[in-house]
């Protein structure tokens, strides 16, 4: 183990460096899950904007159904983005949940060396 070192706020302290490479792993995992949430969000908007776009023309009436049909391709997109986002949520949750029970488990048996 080694002294990390977290301001002049912390005290120096021994801190298991695996633990930490697991904690930030984890958290880049959450900050990827909303990032790509986010992604879908911002394409549902788009296909919403460009929907209601083609839909208002006026003198491309031949055109109105692709505006109908990226309003639909944006409520896929929107249900789609929020399904995996909370998919992958509880994955994550039923992987910490493992990790942790697992974790109790070897620590009750001792070392089997």
């Amino acid at each position: 183990m080694r002294r990390v070192k977290f301001g002049k706020l912390f005290t120096h302290r021994k801190i298991d460096e695996s633990i930490i490479r697991e904690h930030l792993a984890l958290e880049r995992t959450k900050l990827a899950n909303e990032r790509t949430l986010l992604s879908y969000t911002q394409a549902a908007m788009y296909f919403l904007l460009g929907g209601l776009a083609l839909i208002q023309l006026k003198e491309y009436q031949e055109m109105h159904y692709i505006g109908y049909l990226a309003l639909v391709i944006s409520v896929l997109f929107l249900t789609i983005g929020i399904w995996r986002f909370i998919v992958l949520k509880n994955k994550m949750k039923d992987l910490l949940k493992g990790k942790i029970e697992s974790s109790a488990e070897e620590e009750e048996e001792p070392g089997n060396n």
